[in-house]
């Protein structure tokens, strides 16, 4: 089992940049691929961006591509997301999961397949 702990997050300028933290408890950090997903105010949770065990592989929304890069150090049990040239859109609750029993290299999009979740943590885009 592993818990998850979202930090960074906080109002930011459109146009700016913002990177999110998500730490991991536990040693067995790099048996999960990881995952962000956000939800705004009266919207249903959607995928960011996720990441292999190894670090390889990244895939994104197309909302996000090109302007977020989501990264791991498994050293430090530590999830990053990247947020550049943010937009007022992406206002929202963002989370961190974990997913267990995925390959080394497979980035997994489906929020069904993460099993552990963090709290959230705000971020506020204002232009």
């Amino acid at each position: 089992q592993v818990q998850l702990r979202e930090s960074g997050g906080g109002l930011v300028q459109a146009g700016g940049s913002l990177r999110l933290s998500c730490a991991a408890s536990g040693r067995t950090f790099n048996s999960y691929a990881m995952g962000w997903f956000r939800q705004a105010p009266e919207k249903e949770r959607e995928f960011v961006a996720a990441i292999s065990r190894s670090g390889g592989s990244t895939d994104y929304a197309d909302s996000v591509k090109g302007r977020f890069i989501i990264s791991r150090d498994n050293a430090k049990n530590t999830v990053y997301l990247q947020m550049n040239s943010p937009k007022l859109e992406d206002t929202a609750v963002y989370y961190c999961a974990g997913a267990p029993y995925a390959m080394w290299t497979v980035t997994i999009s489906g929020a069904s397949r993460y099993v552990y979740w963090g709290q959230g943590t705000q971020v506020t885009v204002s232009s």
